[in-house]
């Protein structure tokens, strides 16, 4: 018996010892393939070094860039990521202006009204796209609006396109008036009431003076220098006197979500003030435009200037205080009404104002109206503005692509220029001058002081409104 628990023993160490035996080789081989990896190209591989090998290929593999594999995910079939939203993009433009020609016919070919304004519009939403690409080092990037005006200086001076891309001037007119009631209403809602009691001694000095500073020296420098007669001196003056909302109300608007300058409610002075102005250079061309016609006494004009302030003001109080209450806050989908109800106000106003003759209230009422609204909706306005800036996002390309393409350069003679170079210039290093003596001894520092004097320089979309007023009032 001894014997066989002998063998038995000795059979059941046999197969331990040969398993010990197998695994020191395997972890013999594993660090030897650890130690000396190279050591693979003369020997059979071994489990631990296929493991190994694996692993490092798993992570090679992304680091290397595979321009194949992008051209391959770039034109797949079906497509994806920017060969599709071309594709996207294209078709929905064909599809737009295809629904538009099926409904008006000729109006929607070349050479129509219609035709002219799909294809202005996306010319100046690719230019400004295009110029948004170009990134200059240490400049802040190109605002995209640079691109819109050149787009349309583009296509009205290039012969073959703007014989083909032709719009009415009174549907100009009328589109130019829209945008500005958009963006007036953006400003009034993004005015800060707190801020505007804090500041409104100076608010009321930029609504007034620098405009009439500026009104007053293009007058002199047209009349002397370029000859023209007083009304017309200071009509011309009235029409440069104008900031424009549609540059500066979005910047300020950016400033004002990125907390620059809220602390002493600069953004809210320069919205305020830079719209207050726009209505005082609007009532000023017109009381001028009234001279110059013959159309009625001089006292009878300058009251009319006066009496359209008093319109602007009560008919927006008015609208304002229905805005708050209507829609109730109970009603469903109250944002969409809300914004439909300020934007349609908005633009009644400046329309109604324009057929009754009396076009510097409309600008006011909307100011006013949109303040008031956004007043009573209190943190609930968030919500109105981001529609609101979704009809700035489709107004814009076509405000500013019908400004550009206002500008012929067969209709300019050099020595004009030179002469509306040097007014322009002049007028507004005045302008400068006058705006930061205004602002002094407001709490503001030296920079801040040289920000709102330079604020002032965009001009653009009143001037090309007020152009519009005499073809929409008639």
């Amino acid at each position: 018996m001894e014997n066989q628990d002998k063998t038995i023993n000795h059979e059941d160490s046999e197969p331990s010892t040969e398993v010990n035996h197998t695994a020191s080789r395997c972890q013999e081989k594993q660090e030897e393939t650890v130690m000396n990896p190279r050591g693979i190209d003369g020997n059979e591989p071994t489990e631990g070094s296929n493991l190994l090998n694996s692993n490092e290929k798993m992570q090679e593999t992304p680091a290397e860039p595979n321009h194949l594999q992008r051209l391959r995910q770039t034109f797949a079939c079906p497509p994806r990521g920017l060969l599709d939203r071309v594709i996207t993009n294209v078709t929905m433009v064909v599809l737009l202006w295809a629904i538009v020609w099926s409904i008006t016919g000729p109006e929607c070919l070349p050479g129509g009204n219609l035709f002219g304004i799909i294809i202005l519009f996306y010319c100046a939403v690719i230019g400004g796209k295009l110029l948004g690409l170009i990134k200059l080092p240490t400049l802040p990037p190109l605002p995209p609006l640079l691109g819109m005006l050149l787009a349309g200086f583009l296509i009205r001076n290039i012969p073959v396109i703007s014989d083909n891309v032709q719009i009415k001037h009174k549907w100009s007119s009328a589109l130019r008036s829209i945008a500005l009631a958009v963006i007036l209403v953006r400003a009034g809602l993004g005015l800060d009431s707190n801020a505007l009691k804090k500041l409104k001694g100076v608010c009321v000095r930029l609504s007034l003076g620098p405009c009439l500073v500026e009104a007053c020296a293009s007058a002199l420098l047209a009349h002397f220098l370029m000859g023209l007669p007083w009304q017309w001196g200071f009509m011309l003056g009235f029409v440069l006197g104008a900031v424009s909302p549609a540059v500066v109300v979005p910047s300020m608007l950016l400033l004002q979500e990125g907390g620059y300058g809220v602390e002493k409610g600069v953004p809210t002075l320069l919205m305020a003030a830079g719209s207050f102005d726009d209505i005082l250079a609007i009532t000023g061309f017109n009381t001028c435009l009234g001279m110059a016609f013959s159309t009625g006494s001089t006292v009878f004009n300058v009251l009319k200037g006066v009496l359209e302030v008093v319109i602007g003001m009560a008919t927006g109080l008015l609208l304002g205080f229905f805005i708050q209450y209507f829609p109730s806050s109970d009603q469903d989908k109250l944002v969409w009404k809300r914004a439909f109800l300020v934007l349609g106000l908005s633009v009644l106003a400046v329309f109604s104002s324009l057929y009754f003759g009396f076009p510097g209230s409309g600008g006011l009422c909307t100011l006013v109206l949109a303040f008031l609204a956004g007043k009573g909706w209190a943190s609930a306005k968030a919500d109105i503005e981001k529609v609101i800036a979704v009809a700035w996002f489709i107004f814009q390309p076509l405000l500013f692509g019908l400004i550009g393409a206002e500008v012929s350069i067969t209709s300019l003679r050099p020595e004009t220029v030179g002469l509306c170079v040097a007014t322009l210039g002049i007028a507004v290093l005045i302008r400068i001058l006058a705006t930061y003596l205004l602002v002094c001894f407001a709490g503001f520092n030296f920079k801040e002081k040289i920000f709102i004097s330079f604020a002032w320089l965009p001009k653009a979309t009143v001037q090309q409104c007020s152009m519009g007023i005499p073809e929409l009032a008639g």
